[in-house]
C-alpha cells in the first residue's frame, strides 16, 4: 500500500546558538501533521512552526535522523541540511566514560533512560521530594504521580539512573534520610549547566551571527598578534586533519573537542567557548594509556596562533617523545630552555622565587616559578614555566603555562619562537649567558638546595 503524500515540508538543521541541538522548520498546508509527530517524539515548540530537539545526552543528531525516517514513512517531505548530515554521520565516543564495558548502542540506551527521567521531572510526572550530595554526584528521591511508585535516583544529566524503588513515598524518604542525613535538602537539586543549556535551547531557535564584528581601533585595541575570530578553531581542525595519528572525539560537553594521539599517551583539548584570557587549550601527557599524567600545558584564547601551532608541532618531534619528561630543574634544562633567549639579547631578572626573561621590547617574556619547578612548596601544582604576552608577566594579555617535568625540548621550541618572532638583534656576549645561569641556579639553590647540583658541576644523567 502506497503511503499518501502529505502537504508538509520539514527542514532539519543544527541549532545556530546551542551545540548539538537540532531545529525543525515546518511549512506547507498540512504542517500541523508533522508538528504533532515531532512533538510526540520529544521535540519542543519554540516559535510558530519551529520546533527544537534539545537533549541532556547530546544525542540530538541521532534522534533527529530517526524522526526524519518516521516522517518520510508518513509521506512528509524532509530536508536535512549538510551541517546536520555531517553531525549525524560523525563517529564519536564519550571521553572517560564511567561504564567502559558498554557498547555504543548500550551507552545510547543508558543516556536515553536518563533523558526520560529528566523529561518526567520537567513535565511534572516525577515529583522529587529531596536531594543530597553523594561523593561527587547528586542523588534524589521522588515519586511517579501516575503510578505511585517511588524511586531512588543516582547521578546527573545523561548518567542519572533509577538505583532502587519503593512501595510508598514514606518508605522511600525514610531510607533516603537514613543514607544521606548529613547532606539532604528538600526538593529537586539545582539545575546543572547541561540542564540549563538544554532548557535555554528549547525556549528559542536562536539567531546565528551573520558576520564577526570588525576590530576596534584606538584605545583598548587588542594587540596586533591577537588571533582573529575562528583562528584557533581552524588551527585545531587542520592539526587533526593533517596528522593522521591524532583522532578527534567529543567530550561530556559540546563546548569542547579533544584529540587523542594513537599512543593514547598524549591528549589535546580545545574549548570552543573560551574567550580572551580563558583557557582554550589543554595539552596533557601520560605515562601510559592508563598511567598517571606526567606533565601538562594550558594556553589562553588570546594566545597568538603561531605559538599554539609551535606547541602542537613540538608534540610530534622525536626529541619530545624520547625525552618524555624533564628531570628536576638542572643547569642542562635551563640551558636548553633559555638558550634561544639569551642568544638574542634577553636578560633575566630575579624577583623572589620568580625568574623572568622579558623581551627587549617588553611585550612578551618567559617566567620560571622556581618553587613550582622543584616542588619545594605547595606551589608545585601551579605552572612552573609561563610564556606570556602583554603589559608584563603580572598583567598578561595571554599566557601559555607548563607544569614541572615538561620536556625541555617542548619548552625550547616555544622560546625559540619567542626569540625569533620579536625580531631582536643578537646582542648578548657569549660570556654573559653562563653568568646568568649561575645566578638562576643560585636562586634555585636557595629555594630547594637539593634540587640542582652546585654551579659549575654538571647534572648527573
Amino acid at each position: 500500500m502506497t503511503t499518501p503524500s502529505v502537504d508538509a515540508h520539514v527542514r532539519l538543521d543544527t541549532h545556530p546558538t546551542h551545540p548539538s541541538a537540532v531545529t525543525a522548520t515546518l511549512t506547507g498546508a498540512q504542517a500541523h501533521i508533522a508538528h504533532v509527530g515531532l512533538e510526540a517524539a520529544g521535540w519542543h515548540v519554540a516559535t510558530t512552526n519551529i520546533l527544537v530537539l534539545a537533549r541532556i545526552d547530546h544525542e540530538e543528531p541521532y534522534w533527529a535522523e530517526k524522526a526524519a525516517r518516521q516522517l518520510r514513512a508518513d509521506g512528509i517531505t524532509v530536508e536535512i541540511t549538510p551541517r546536520l548530515r555531517e553531525a549525524i554521520d560523525e563517529e564519536w565516543t564519550w571521553a572517560n566514560y564511567p561504564m567502559p564495558w558498554c557498547s555504543r548502542a548500550e551507552i545510547r540506551e543508558v543516556s536515553d533512560d536518563a533523558q526520560k527521567i529528566h523529561d518526567d521531572i520537567r513535565r511534572g510526572r516525577l515529583l522529587v521530594h529531596a536531594h543530597a550530595q553523594d561523593a561527587h554526584t547528586t542523588v534524589a528521591v521522588g515519586t511517579y504521580l501516575d503510578t505511585g511508585k517511588s524511586v531512588y535516583l543516582h547521578g546527573e544529566n545523561h548518567l542519572r539512573q533509577i538505583a532502587n524503588s519503593f512501595d510508598s513515598p514514606a518508605r522511600a524518604l525514610t531510607a533516603f534520610e537514613d543514607m544521606h542525613a548529613d547532606t539532604i535538602r528538600p526538593g529537586p537539586a539545582p539545575m546543572t549547566d547541561t540542564e540549563r543549556d538544554t532548557a535555554d535551547a528549547r525556549t528559542s531557535p536562536g539567531t546565528p551571527t551573520t558576520e564577526p564584528e570588525p576590530p576596534r581601533t584606538g584605545a583598548g585595541t587588542a594587540p596586533a598578534d591577537t588571533p582573529g575570530p575562528g583562528a584557533h578553531e581552524a588551527l585545531f581542525a587542520s592539526f587533526v586533519e593533517d596528522h593522521g595519528e591524532w583522532e578527534k572525539y567529543r567530550t561530556w560537553s559540546d563546548d569542547a573537542s579533544v584529540a587523542n594521539h594513537e599512543s593514547l599517551t598524549l591528549r589535546a583539548a580545545f574549548d570552543h567557548e573560551a574567550r580572551d584570557r580563558d583557557i582554550a587549550w589543554t595539552i596533557a601527557s601520560y605515562q601510559s594509556p592508563v598511567g598517571e599524567r606526567t606533565w601538562h600545558a594550558t594556553a589562553t584564547a588570546g594566545t597568538p596562533t603561531d605559538m599554539i601551532e609551535t606547541l602542537l608541532k613540538s608534540l610530534d618531534t622525536k626529541t619530545a617523545w624520547t625525552e618524555r619528561t624533564s628531570a628536576p630543574l638542572t643547569e642542562r634544562t635551563l640551558t636548553t630552555v633559555t638558550g634561544p633567549l639569551t642568544e638574542f639579547g634577553w636578560t633575566q631578572t630575579i624577583n623572589g622565587h620568580h625568574i623572568n626573561w622579558p623581551a627587549p621590547n617588553g611585550e612578551t617574556g618567559l617566567r620560571l616559578d622556581v618553587a613550582a619547578a622543584v616542588g619545594a612548596t605547595t606551589a608545585r601544582s601551579g605552572p612552573a614555566w609561563t610564556v606570556w604576552g602583554g603589559k608584563s608577566a603580572e598583567q598578561p594579555a595571554w599566557t601559555v603555562e607548563f607544569s614541572r617535568n615538561t620536556p625541555a625540548a617542548v619548552l625550547q621550541d616555544l622560546t625559540y619562537n619567542l626569540a625569533t618572532t620579536t625580531h631582536c638583534v643578537r646582542t648578548t656576549h657569549p660570556s654573559k649567558a653562563p653568568r646568568q645561569r649561575h645566578e638562576v641556579l643560585r636562586t634555585v639553590a636557595l629555594t630547594a638546595p637539593s634540587a640542582v647540583p652546585p654551579a659549575g658541576r654538571s647534572a648527573r644523567r
